[in-house]
């Protein structure tokens, strides 16, 4: 058996692609888990979503209300904006200031919300208090974000005014009192920063928000079709879960690991192929050498060291060059998104861990047979 350096160079090929995609792989979906796990600032379990609200017309109060009255619904709002991509956005310009010019304005998500969006969807108020009906000056009053309490400069900016153009009057803002502090929540996917966002009172009645805690989610959401028909019947009725519309701002990473996944099991199982020939070959070519081997004394553990250790060398070799390339594509790749796990070395140790004892199996099945051979009839084989 000679020594080749081009099977040398194949096989530890093999081993590095394999050991990129597995630790890859690895990382995608500890991302994913993070994401899935993560506070969010907002509670999106058992969020019943309906849309198409707006064709309720006369009859919105009352759909919120008798939905919001049965069994298994905890509360009830009308929430056109969610915490999710892709849903209704609105911006303005804001300044802390009554006369707005470029240095003080900053650009602000606007939320029209109702009294019970907050508890609904499982929000905080850290600091003053949420919209309520004994005060008749809410429908002038703001709820902001952390991030936007930041970019005021308030360490308490309860009871202070920021302002907005309408645009109904020309040169004249409109003034709205901070009642309270909402703690961050994440309204895009974890990729981008939490921005300034403030809430206020007003119409968004074109999608609905059921916070529910029931087992039998069929039955109720049987009920609440049966509701919508005998108030809207000529609409079609369309629901979703608020933790279906967030996993689907992650379809991508997710495809990601499926596919980094099915490829690490390929090039593994093809590795191993090439290991198992290998070894056999080798094998054939020293069963002389291993037979007198064997009538000089060596164990079977000898025999089987003998045949694997090279390989094994290779799979080791494999892991010291697949470390540094899966950290910088992995590390380039967790650029995307703002919020993000840390690649680790257990991720790394895992994949080589994983990748020696699949080589080890591999090569010893057949070391260990060639190994308790006969050496006479190893010999007769010469």
């Amino acid at each position: 058996f000679k020594r080749s350096n081009l099977r040398n160079m194949l096989v530890t090929f093999q081993f590095v692609t394999s050991l990129v995609l597995v630790i890859g792989t690895i990382i995608v979906y500890q991302q994913l888990n993070y994401i899935q796990t993560k506070k969010l600032g907002f509670d999106k379990d058992q969020v019943l979503i309906i849309n198409g609200t707006g064709a309720l017309t006369a009859n919105r109060d009352a759909f919120k209300n008798e939905v919001g009255q049965m069994a298994g619904v905890k509360s009830a709002s009308y929430a056109g904006y969610l915490p999710v991509a892709n849903s209704s956005r609105s911006d303005n310009t804001f300044s802390k200031e009554a006369v707005m010019d470029m240095k003080n304005g900053f650009n602000m998500q606007v939320w029209n919300v109702d009294y019970d969006y907050v508890p609904t969807l499982g929000m905080e108020v850290i600091k003053g208090r949420n919209f309520s009906k004994s005060y008749g000056s809410d429908s002038s009053a703001v709820l902001i974000n952390e991030t936007t309490a930041k970019v005021l400069g308030y360490d308490n900016p309860i009871g202070k005014k920021i302002y907005t153009s309408t645009g109904s009057t020309a040169g004249i803002n409109t003034a709205y009192e901070i009642v309270g502090v909402v703690k961050n929540f994440h309204y895009e996917s974890l990729r981008q920063q939490v921005g300034p966002l403030c809430m206020r009172l007003g119409n968004n009645s074109w999608t609905a928000a059921f916070k529910i805690n029931t087992k039998d989610v069929p039955g109720l959401v049987s009920q609440i079709e049966a509701k919508w028909k005998s108030m809207a019947p000529e609409m079609p009725f369309s629901y979703q879960f608020l933790d279906e519309s967030f996993d689907q701002m992650y379809r991508a990473e997710q495809r990601i690991g499926k596919v980094a996944l099915t490829f690490a099991i390929l090039t593994i199982l093809i590795a191993c192929l090439g290991l198992f020939g290998l070894v056999t070959y080798m094998a054939e070519q020293r069963t002389k050498e291993i037979g007198i081997r064997k009538v000089l004394g060596a164990s079977v553990p000898n025999i089987v060291s003998l045949l694997s250790g090279e390989f094994l060398v290779l799979v080791v070799i494999s892991v010291l060059i697949a470390s540094p390339i899966a950290y910088y594509a992995m590390s380039q790749w967790l650029t995307e998104f703002a919020y993000r796990i840390e690649i680790s070395w257990w991720m790394f140790l895992t994949a080589g861990i994983l990748a020696i004892c699949i080589a080890l199996l591999t090569v010893s099945f057949q070391a260990i047979r060639a190994a308790l051979m006969n050496p006479v009839n190893s010999l007769k084989s010469e």
